[in-house]
């Protein structure tokens, strides 16, 4: 069934939206983002000429899309020689009480099928919400294609998880520091985020009954800075 002209105009103003967003992203050289944005801006003009019957709009939507796949396609071949290079930098800044932020929203993008190990430096994964902020970073791996992950400092509590985590057939290896202070994550991927307060960088929820309490997208966050880089030759310490 056809789409109805209401319907295709809605989509018409979400794709230029997005691909506003792309625009403002690109000139303030935030690529990576600039990237996410395009693409998912071209999908969306893609399915609106699927829908468009006139040819006067479907030339001028088809040269609008071209010249927003080659700018994308620009972007992706200098991220990909920033990383060839070792370049890479890309810097989040959480604000105070900011939301949105969950283990999924941060790390999705950097976990791919390649991703077999990842490694977990925190010195801080002690107390319970701590314990549990880590079990939910797991989860968010297992619903990745991630097959391994080793390295967690601290914690007396890893033993359940790491039980847990061999049921669906991930090794959890867990070694301690007297000396580590920094705080790290490392997929074998080449990616390393850097997280100020690691992973406790959530606010402690009002309730059990309120929003966030189970969705840390919903969460407020302290104030902290995510640094990511990307490195081909990163290997296990």
């Amino acid at each position: 069934m056809a789409k109805s002209s209401l319907g295709q105009d809605s989509d018409s103003t979400a794709a230029v939206a997005v691909l506003k967003r792309a625009v403002e992203l690109d000139a303030e050289s935030r690529y990576q983002q600039a990237l996410v944005c395009y693409q998912e801006g071209i999908d969306m003009l893609l399915q609106v000429l699927k829908g468009t019957k006139d040819s006067t709009k479907r030339c001028a939507l088809r040269a609008k899309i071209s010249g927003y796949m080659d700018r994308a396609e620009n972007i992706k071949k200098y991220l990909d020689q920033e990383k060839e290079d070792g370049k890479y930098h890309k810097q989040i800044k959480i604000e105070e009480n900011a939301t949105g932020f969950s283990y999924e929203s941060l790390f999705k993008e950097y976990l791919h099928e390649t991703v077999t190990e990842v490694w977990i430096e925190d010195p801080y994964i002690r107390q319970t919400h701590q314990l549990y902020n880590f079990l939910r970073f797991c989860e968010m791996l297992i619903k990745k294609p991630c097959k391994a992950f080793g390295n967690v400092q601290q914690s007396s509590g890893l033993e359940e998880i790491k039980q847990s985590l061999r049921s669906h057939g991930v090794l959890l290896e867990v070694s301690y520091s007297s000396s580590i202070h920094d705080r790290e994550i490392r997929f074998n991927n080449g990616w390393m985020i850097k997280i100020g307060r690691g992973l406790d960088y959530f606010k402690r929820p009002q309730g059990r009954f309120s929003l966030g309490y189970c969705d840390l997208d919903l969460r407020p966050c302290h104030e902290t800075t995510v640094d990511i880089f990307h490195n081909k030759h990163t290997k296990k310490l």
